[in-house]
């Protein structure tokens, strides 16, 4: 059984390299890359604290091939969507494990695109998750450098979901929830975007009566010359007729 396999070489191993060579010797197949994945991930869960062991492990594989990089993509959306299912322990060590990965950018930030921090699509399970993860990634950066990432111009968009814009009330429930776990800091642009929205709604508001006040005029000015043209028109008609 390869997974019992998997889980005996990760229990037996002193250090996260061990670990990696011995796992690369079992000659995995092709498509067998999840039961790797969902290993490193089930002992991380299962252990009673959180062991960098995992966190280097996973990033070892990460960084070995593609396929390896890619199950972990999915299986951090997967943990995400179903953390309602963990305990608090796991919950923490699972949201840990993930901070790790991407702080060593074994995965991509863009996975963060399928958090959307607002009351409607999180549930307590997945707020303690979104709370670890960038709590424990405030703690390998610092805020400073933390902020700096997260406004990354080609990385922004993907952080969408984090950083709501599009609806004030999203908007204000994620700055309270950064502020509530120490990590204000993160949301000066939205408390900017928020402060300025009234004046930002006002400008779009004035733009689209403009714009239909302009198309007025111009139907106005159509409905006008076409009435011109057919008044000169009947009196052509009449000339030619006396004559």
């Amino acid at each position: 059984n390869l997974r019992r396999t998997i889980y005996l070489t990760i229990m037996s191993s002193a250090s996260y390299e061990e670990c990696a060579h011995k796992m690369m010797k079992l000659k995995i197949k092709a498509g067998q890359g999840k039961h790797v994945i969902d290993m490193i991930i089930e002992c991380c869960c299962q252990a009673r604290s959180y062991l960098r062991f995992y966190g280097m492990l996973g990033d070892r594989f990460c960084k070995i091939s593609h396929e390896y990089r890619l199950a972990f993509e999915a299986a951090f959306r997967e943990q995400y969507e179903l953390c309602h299912r963990l305990d608090t322990n796991k919950l923490r060590n699972c949201s840990r494990f993930f901070a790790h990965l991407l702080y060593a950018d074994g995965l991509p930030w863009s996975v963060l695109e399928v958090i959307r921090l607002n009351e409607e699509d999180t549930t307590s399970s997945s707020r303690i998750f979104v709370k670890i993860l960038f709590q424990e990634l405030s703690e390998f950066f610092g805020l400073p450098k933390l902020n700096e990432r997260l406004k990354d111009a080609y990385l922004t968009p993907h952080f969408a979901g984090v950083f709501p814009k599009e609806n004030p009330r999203d908007t204000r429930f994620a700055i309270n929830f950064f502020t509530s776990i120490g990590l204000g800091g993160l949301t000066d642009e939205l408390r900017e975007h928020l402060k300025n929205a009234p004046k930002l709604i006002m400008a779009q508001k004035r733009a689209v009566e403009s714009s239909d006040s302009d198309s007025s005029s111009n139907s106005d000015s159509d409905s006008d010359s076409s009435s011109s043209s057919s008044s000169s028109s009947s009196s052509s008609s009449s000339s030619s007729s006396s004559s």
